[in-house]
Formats: structure tokens, C-alpha cells, sequence
């Protein structure tokens, strides 16, 4: 058992540095962590007891030894690598993360009523990166009630304008349509440092403070996308993701959707811009 446990710990910490990879290049899986602090029996004893309890299942029905050895490695990989589309809608809260400043009096205003939403989150230290791009301010939310894929870096004012969408908006609206809660919704993003298209102005994207909504998935399994949604022959689907785009142009400051231009015939564009408000 010594002998397992020294190699199932080897494994785990290798899976942790393998995610942590990903994590870095901002793929859109969030790789759960934990931070050990005991012996290495207390560090595995949770993945081993897994393993473990496993195997003695599997010598009830006689799998053969390589299927056992096989599916140790799957069960720690499970253990410690989950896409954002379950109890989860970012990375874990729990990841080491920088010492930062304390926030600005307008910022513990913002993270005050994230809080008062029951909306998780993780700061984040500011960045400013090349062509005016920055993250300033910004937090990762954890979680907001809805599941959401692909989110990264947000203006707190962001983050709390899409928790509240979600919770006032898009799960009313879902019930109304269909009688089914949204049990996921999919972005292509908040962060990416580009302009504007057609333009030398530099994106809200560039500034963490816009985001991207591209589907829905309902509890049901019904998935409804802004590229075929919007002008499909369903009309609850299109009546669905019209009160979407109405209630959104109420809370946000600029709200793109496909009748706005081709560029945004997949998705819907939200964003906190000076420049608002502008709904179309």
C-alpha cells in the first residue's frame, strides 16, 4: 500500500502541474486544486480511498488486473481536472493566487454587492498588457448560480451586471418559455486583446469588460443558439432569446446582438462601455 500511495501522489502532483498548464494558456477548462498540508498519506488518502474502494468493487465482478491499473489513472485525472458545466462555473477558490492591494473604495462597493448577491468570486491582480490591452480591477467569478463556460478575467461592474442578467433575466425567461431552468450557459469569452472590428478602437474585450454569450443549455438538454435561434421557425426559441436581448439592453451599457451586424449573428455581445447606452 506504501508503495501505491508513494506512486498515486506522484501522479496527482503531476496531473496539478499539468493543469495548471492548460490553466495558463487560458483553455477553457478550469483544473480544480487542492492545497496539501499533511503527511502524504493524509496528502492521497482521499484519491486512495477512491482507487481503492474501486478496485475491491471491481474483484466482485473479476475485471481483469490491466482494466484496474488502467482506470487508477482516470479516477485522479477526474480528481483533479473538471470542465466549468457542473456545480462549478470557474476555477477553484481555493488556488494560490497573488497578494494583492486592497481594492479601491468604488471596488469594495462592486465586490460588496457581488457578495450581497451570493455570487463568488476571486480577484485578480491587475495587468496591463501590449496595444492598451489591461486588466484592471478585474475578478474571475466562481460562481453566479448558472453555470457558465469560458469565462475569464471581468470588470467587477461586468461581473455584477451578468450575475444579475442571469438571475433577473435569462432564468425567468427560461421558465416562462419553456419550463425548464438553464442548467448552462456558453460564451466564447470575456478577455481577448483585439479592436474593434473595422476600426483602430481598442475593444471592451481588451479591457476584461465585455462578454460574449454564444448558447443555452436547458436542464432538459435543449440547446438553443444565437446563430439558429434567433430567426428560426421555433417561436419560443426566438421569443426566448429576444427577452434575453431586451433585458440585457436594461443592465447593460452596449448590448450587440445579430440584428446589429454580421459579426454578431452567433452571439450576443454585452459590455460596460463609456460609450453607451446603445442597444441593438
Amino acid at each position: 500500500m506504501r508503495i501505491i500511495s508513494a506512486r498515486l501522489a506522484k501522479l496527482h502532483n503531476n496531473l496539478n502541474e499539468m493543469c495548471q498548464n492548460w490553466t495558463n494558456l487560458k483553455l477553457p477548462i478550469s483544473c480544480l486544486f487542492v492545497t496539501f498540508r499533511w503527511p502524504i498519506m493524509r496528502v492521497t488518502g482521499l484519491l486512495i480511498d477512491r482507487a481503492v474502494n474501486l478496485l475491491i468493487t471491481m474483484d466482485r465482478y473479476s475485471f481483469p488486473m490491466r482494466s484496474k491499473l488502467l482506470l487508477i489513472p482516470l479516477i485522479l485525472l477526474l480528481s483533479a481536472c473538471g470542465l466549468i458545466d457542473g456545480h462549478t462555473d470557474g476555477p477553484a477558490t481555493n488556488q494560490r493566487t497573488e497578494r494583492l492591494p486592497p481594492p479601491s473604495a468604488d471596488a469594495r462597493q462592486c465586490l460588496a454587492g457581488l457578495t450581497r448577491q451570493n455570487v463568488q468570486y476571486r480577484r485578480l491582480p491587475d495587468r496591463n498588457f501590449s496595444n492598451g490591452c489591461r486588466a484592471i480591477g478585474a475578478v474571475q467569478l466562481v460562481q453566479v448560480g448558472t453555470p457558465t463556460r469560458n469565462l475569464g478575467a471581468m470588470t467587477c461592474p461586468l461581473a455584477d451586471r451578468y450575475a444579475r442578467w442571469t438571475r433577473e433575466v435569462l432564468q425567468p425567461a427560461a421558465e416562462r418559455h419553456f419550463g425548464e431552468a438553464v442548467a448552462l450557459v456558453e460564451t466564447f469569452g470575456t478577455y481577448g486583446c483585439r479592436n474593434i472590428s473595422g476600426t483602430g478602437r481598442l475593444s471592451e474585450h481588451g479591457k476584461a469588460n465585455a462578454i460574449d454569450i454564444s448558447a443555452f443549455r436547458l436542464a432538459d438538454g435543449h440547446r438553443i443558439t444565437v446563430l439558429e435561434g434567433w430567426n428560426n421557425s421555433d417561436r419560443r426559441e426566438r421569443a426566448f432569446l429576444r427577452d434575453l436581448h431586451r433585458g440585457a439592453c436594461e443592465r447593460f451599457e452596449i448590448v450587440l446582438g445579430p440584428d446589429a451586424n454580421a459579426d454578431h449573428r452567433n452571439h450576443f455581445h454585452f459590455d460596460m462601455g463609456s460609450r453607451g447606452p446603445y442597444c441593438r
